[in-house]
């Protein structure tokens, strides 16, 4: 089974925002609202998207919309992923 942890969302999160020097992904971010970090709503469907590309889940949409922190985030992912095991 895959697993998801936060390290590979801060990957896949640093991915959908390029060179942008201003999102810093550093520390305990598991708790700070996506658009403190510097993440618009494009941003944060772009990485739910390769995501679920990679990981071969599909991530309810209304779910990841309202997911407001990388900690909702990664707990939806990964109990996406369990379900899919």
């Amino acid at each position: 089974m895959d697993t998801f942890t936060l390290e590979d969302l801060k990957t896949y999160l640093r991915e959908a925002v390029g060179d942008d020097d201003s999102v810093d992904l550093d520390g305990d971010i598991v708790d700070v609202p996506f658009a403190e970090l510097g993440f618009d709503s494009l941003a944060v469907i772009d990485t739910t998207s390769k995501i679920e590309r990679r990981y071969g889940v599909a991530l309810p949409e209304d779910a990841a919309a309202a997911a407001e922190t990388p900690g909702e985030l990664l707990e939806l992912v990964t109990s996406q992923i369990a379900a899919a095991a």
